[in-house]
C-alpha cells in the first residue's frame, strides 16, 4: 500500500469516528468516539500538510476535552424522588421511553398502576436521568420491574448511585432481597455489575437476585413528590 493510500486511509478513519459520533445518544459515548475522531483528523492534517484541518480539529478535541472533564470530573449531585400513583409526568415519561425500555431493557414491558408499587425519580443535578419501579407484597423480597437510565445519562453513574449507601431507596427494613428478570443481554451485565447473581426462581424461570446486606450501608426513607 503506498503512502498516499495509507494517509487517505486514516483520513475515512477520522471520518467514521465523527459520523458515528454524532448517532450516539449518550452525551459520553458521543464525547469520547468525536474526540477520538478530531484526533485522528490532527494526524491526518499533519501528515498531508494541510493546516487549516490541523488547527480546526485542535479546537474541536478542545472542545470535547472541556465537556468530557465536566461530565466526569465534576461531582454530579443524585437525588431520589419518590412518585405518588397517578402522577401525569411520570405517566408521560413511562409512554416517552416505552420503545427504548423495551428495546434495550426489559422487551416484556408493561407498565400497570398498582397500590404496592414503588416508583422514584433518578435525579441527576436536578434531570430525571432514570427510573426505579419495584413492587413490594410483604415478603422479604421486593420485585424489579423497571431499572431504567435515559439514553443520554446511561453512562453517567445513575445505577451506582442507585445501588449505593446514598441513595436512600431500599429503606424498608422488611425486604432483605431484590429481584428482577433478566432483560435484554445488555441488561443482564448491567444487574450483574451492580451485583446481582444469576439464580433460578421458584417458578424455575431465570431471576437475577441481589441481597441487600451485600450493599454499603442502609439508607433513609426517600424524599416524597407533592
Amino acid at each position: 500500500m503506498s503512502v498516499a493510500a495509507v494517509y487517505e486511509l486514516i483520513g475515512y478513519v477520522g471520518s467514521g469516528l465523527v459520523v458515528a459520533s454524532l448517532s450516539m445518544k449518550s452525551i459520553l459515548r458521543l464525547r469520547l468516539i468525536g474526540l477520538a475522531g478530531a484526533t485522528v483528523f490532527c494526524i491526518y492534517g499533519i501528515l498531508i500538510a494541510a493546516y487549516p484541518i490541523v488547527i480546526t480539529n485542535l479546537v474541536i478535541v478542545g472542545i470535547h476535552l472541556y465537556f468530557l472533564r465536566k461530565l466526569l470530573g465534576a461531582t454530579p449531585v443524585f437525588t431520589v424522588l419518590e412518585v405518588q400513583q397517578g402522577s401525569r409526568y411520570f405517566e408521560h415519561f413511562i409512554e416517552y421511553y416505552t420503545e427504548d425500555i423495551r428495546a434495550n431493557f426489559r422487551p416484556d414491558f408493561r407498565f400497570e398502576p398498582r397500590a404496592d408499587r414503588y416508583r422514584a425519580f433518578i435525579l441527576r443535578d436536578m434531570v430525571p436521568a432514570g427510573l426505579f419501579i419495584c413492587d413490594t407484597d410483604g415478603t422479604e423480597t421486593g420485585h424489579v420491574q423497571l431499572d431504567y437510565s435515559i439514553p443520554a445519562y446511561r453512562d453517567l453513574k445513575v445505577g451506582r448511585f442507585l445501588y449505593s449507601s446514598n441513595a436512600s431507596i431500599f429503606a424498608d427494613p422488611l425486604i432483605t432481597h431484590l429481584e428482577s428478570a433478566p432483560g435484554t443481554r445488555e441488561h443482564s451485565r448491567y444487574l450483574e455489575r451492580m451485583g446481582y447473581r444469576r439464580v433460578t426462581g421458584d417458578d424455575g424461570n431465570v431471576v437475577y437476585r441481589l441481597r441487600l446486606a451485600d450493599l454499603p450501608g442502609r439508607r433513609t426513607i426517600p424524599e416524597t413528590s407533592p
